[in-house]
């Protein structure tokens, strides 16, 4: 499974960046997985749009999408893996995705209605990833939760 994970600017904490890295390179044992920073929504765009072979499935976080539990992910993630389509996840500017890249989503998923850092969000999302993949291989990360 291919996974890109794209947030928009530069990252201002070295402990985010370091947490950052730490999670890809615990993802790496599961799937293909890359971090990216990008400039803005129509670099996320372009990513996911067809002028990229395969095609990605675009995963917007917003405050506005679905809630999942970490197992129900998990089993998202499950699904997904059957299909042979790399899989973009994208964390957005500070005031949200436009109509045009909401439209253009597989999946617009949110962590609940609290507001958070957007750097934060990033660890957050690695975080539930690597949980996900766990839960899917019977690894004991997520037992006693």
């Amino acid at each position: 499974m291919k996974i890109k994970i794209v947030w928009i600017g530069k990252t201002k904490q070295p402990e985010i960046e370091g947490l950052t890295q730490d999670y890809l390179k615990r993802l790496r044992h599961y799937a293909e997985v890359e971090g990216v920073a990008v400039k803005d929504e129509p670099a996320v765009l372009k990513l996911s749009s067809g002028d990229v072979r395969p095609r990605h499935t675009l995963l917007l976080l917003d405050s506005h999408g679905k809630q999942l539990s970490s197992e129900e992910f998990a089993h998202w993630l499950a699904d997904f893996q059957q299909r042979s389509v790399p899989l973009l996840i994208a964390i957005g500017p500070a005031d949200g995705f436009s109509p045009e890249a909401r439209k253009a989503a597989g999946l617009i998923l949110s962590f609940g209605k609290m507001t958070m850092a957007h750097e934060l969000a990033r660890v957050v999302l690695l975080e539930q990833l690597y949980r996900a993949f766990t839960i899917l291989k019977g690894h004991p990360y997520h037992l006693g939760h």
